[in-house]
């Protein structure tokens, strides 16, 4: 009997009751498979990854006591002399981790581009003769650079081709900017006719454009919801999305990311307990997620969200800025991806940034949301306009995704970067490599976890003609330092054979192959009661 576990583990009948568990377990949500996964930091990895910060801490320390002393040269911002009795106009710890950690390695970073952000790019070369304080020009270009960390993710940022022509057209009818705002001078034909288009692709009664897409959620949330609301965020939510919740004035409580445990509790407590002191139920409660997260590569959990937020009776805020595009059979983003209703979404935020190879963003809903968003929104009222050769790029490049150019272009787009995104995530965990998030995002985040290796991994792939990101804290965890791709329809699968030839290189060079296949599902990662919120009201 003591075998008797062991050997049904190996039955297919088994393995198919835990399929229909993993069904019943999520209500039946979901209509495809959701593979993703976060293989454990290495206890090795992680207690070196904290000594090297310690040991770079320190040394930190000592710099400082030499630069106060004079020993060695200050280049740091600090205030006049005469302002010395003033309050410290820099924070001191951000000023301590930006002069003795982030100098270090600024020049894995702001590279400067002087050409089209395409499959490839080329990079201007520069030097620094005083430790990354400042760089100087060698006038050298490195050519021909595999670009694998710009959102270009259909490839739709270049300077031939319809989108271009159709943008030079307009440019020369309209010009480059309207200098006003929607509200007054500043409507054009052409921004009615992108809102249509969009509230066309979305599936959505009506939509509106905006200039700027951190704009379009910084400004558009505290139009939304203020005092006497919750808003219920994402712990990993953009930048964007957290200004917003702040500017609002509304009491905001954080989720463990993609938990939906986590997120019941919180709405099951505000629902009990209400507001704080008063007990008075919360005028709204609203949701805050994003498609695809940029850092980890993970898309969200939407149809629990959905259910979620029915059963709770609150509303749901979906920021689309990755996905839209980049998910979906016909690239309609995350919504298409599951299979659901764009109904059952109160607000559909999304940019022009990535997939459209242009700029701004937009906001989809019932049509009394965005009536409402015109005359209450500052990103409406006071923003400028969208340039209209702007504006002409999102509109072809979008009906060419949709098929209303006459061709089938756009969906194979959508489907080369499927097919990219899947071969090229295979292929780094059979090297070896921890990689973070969904089995079908194109941000694909490879971890490099210790502090030197960030530096060395950017420098040792630009050497190799192929252009990464790279990031750490305090965009990340302390121990979660990685490097970011982003894949686009527009790589080649000889372009992507080359960039993973040397990131295998590379990984055994810095010794960066820490996998043991040890993946963690986010659904199963242990869950902490003691969710914690930002601000209270």
């Amino acid at each position: 009997m003591g075998f008797f576990p062991l050997y049904i583990l190996q039955l297919p009948l088994f393995k198919f009751l835990l399929q229909i568990d993993h069904i019943v377990h999520n209500g039946g949500l979901y209509k495809r498979p959701f593979n993703e996964a976060f293989e454990e930091t290495p206890m090795l990895v992680a207690v070196l990854t904290y000594v090297g910060y310690g040991v770079l801490t320190l040394f930190g320390y000592l710099r400082d006591f030499m630069r106060q002393w004079k020993i060695e040269k200050c280049q740091n911002a600090i205030e006049r002399e005469e302002q010395k009795d003033f309050v410290p106009l820099y924070q001191d710890f951000e000023n301590f981790y930006t002069r003795n950690l982030y100098m270090r390695i600024r020049d894995t970073w702001n590279r400067p581009i002087c050409s089209v952000p395409g499959a490839k790019v080329d990079v201007m070369e520069r030097v620094s003769h005083d430790y990354n304080w400042t760089f100087t020009y060698t006038g050298r270009v490195i050519k021909g650079v595999i670009n694998m960390g710009s959102y270009n993710y259909l490839g739709f940022a270049q300077n031939n081709g319809a989108c271009q022509q159709a943008a030079a057209k307009v440019l020369s009818r309209y010009g480059a900017g309207v200098c006003s705002s929607r509200q007054e001078m500043g409507n054009l034909d052409k921004h009615e006719e992108l809102e249509k288009l969009v509230a066309r692709f979305l599936g959505v009664e009506s939509a509106m454009a905006y200039g700027m897409g951190f704009a379009t959620n910084s400004m558009n949330i505290p139009a939304l919801v203020g005092k006497g609301c919750l808003i219920l965020s994402d712990e990993l939510n953009h930048a964007s999305l957290v200004l917003g919740a702040r500017l609002s004035g509304a009491a905001i409580r954080i989720f463990k990311h993609n938990n939906m445990r986590s997120l019941e509790k919180l709405l099951k407590d505000a629902i009990v307990h209400g507001q704080p002191r008063t007990r008075r139920p919360w005028k709204k409660i609203l949701i805050l997620v994003e498609g695809i997260y940029s850092m980890e590569g993970s898309i969200v959990r939407l149809p629990e969200v959905i259910a979620l937020k029915k059963k709770y009776k609150s509303y749901l805020y979906l920021d689309e800025a990755h996905s839209i595009g980049a998910l979906g059979p016909t690239g309609r983003g995350v919504v298409e991806y599951f299979g659901l209703n764009p109904e059952d979404v109160d607000v559909m935020m999304g940019t022009f940034t990535k997939s459209f190879g242009a700029a701004g963003g937009y906001i989809g809903g019932k049509k009394e949301l965005i009536d409402y968003l015109r005359t209450h929104s500052h990103s409406a009222v006071y923003a400028t306009s969208l340039s209209p050769p702007v504006v002409e790029q999102i509109i072809t490049s979008m009906k060419c995704i949709m098929g209303e150019d006459g061709t089938n272009f756009g969906r194979e787009c959508v489907q080369q970067l499927a097919e990219n995104t899947r071969y090229f995530r295979r292929r780094l965990k059979e090297m070896g490599f921890i990689i973070y998030g969904n089995e079908d995002s194109p941000v694909v985040p490879l971890m490099l976890y210790m502090p030197a290796k960030i530096g060395a991994f950017g420098r040792e792939m630009l050497k190799r003609n192929i252009g990464v990101v790279v990031v750490g804290f305090p965009a990340t965890p302390i121990i979660e330092s990685r490097a970011r791709f982003c894949l686009s329809a527009a790589h080649t699968k000889e372009m992507l054979d080359t960039a993973l030839k040397e990131i295998n290189e590379v990984g055994d060079l810095l010794q960066l192959k820490y996998s043991r296949h040890r993946l963690v599902p986010l659904l199963d990662r242990p869950f902490d009661e003691t969710t914690y919120e930002e601000t209270e009201d």
